[in-house]
């Protein structure tokens, strides 16, 4: 870490090497789309890059990272989104695109979700960040951090209530 600090290429081809999985797994989940993720996560280690020198603490090195590419990906939806988080939790909204079935996933749930409540979540159960952190990240109030957070899970339970209807069906014949 000192060393990329010091601007050492190599040193920070091997943070990068040891990082981009996460970081791109983290767009993906944000972005829903594996070449916009591929290329904010590459943003987000040229931000990297160019800033590692402000780092005071190599320790605090994931937790940083993960906020340069919270605001990456806040800036691109900036520059996006005309509305600029124009999207509202209403009805329509939250309105369940067929019947979920056994088959849809975690990641196909998070896909029916608005870009803020999605965002919430991944930072919080994906990322472990508190909600203190995501609103730090997010420049969202904490109020509204935890509303999306709320709404967002509650909605996942319904859409993923296959899988635990299904397990409570399994564990029913293997106890008969």
């Amino acid at each position: 870490m000192n060393l990329a600090r010091s601007g050492d290429r190599n040193a920070f081809a091997e943070l990068v090497r040891r990082h981009q999985s996460a970081v791109r797994n983290l767009m993906r989940r944000f972005s829903r789309d594996h070449s916009l993720a591929d290329d904010l996560a590459q943003q987000t280690f040229l931000k990297v890059w160019t800033s590692i020198r402000s780092l005071k603490e190599a320790k605090a090195f994931s937790g940083w990272l993960k906020k340069i590419a919270v605001s990456v990906w806040l800036q691109h939806l900036r520059k996006n989104d005309a509305l600029n988080f124009g999207d509202e939790l209403t009805d329509d909204t939250w309105s369940v695109r067929e019947t979920p079935g056994l088959a849809m996933d975690l990641d196909e749930a998070l896909t029916t979700l608005p870009e803020q409540v999605r965002l919430c979540l991944v930072l919080a159960y994906q990322e472990g960040m508190s909600h203190g952190e995501i609103s730090a990240a997010t420049e969202l109030a904490l109020g509204t951090v935890k509303s999306h957070i709320k709404r967002g899970s509650d909605r996942l339970k319904t859409l993923l209530s296959a899988y635990r209807d299904k397990e409570h069906n399994e564990s029913k014949e293997k106890s008969s």
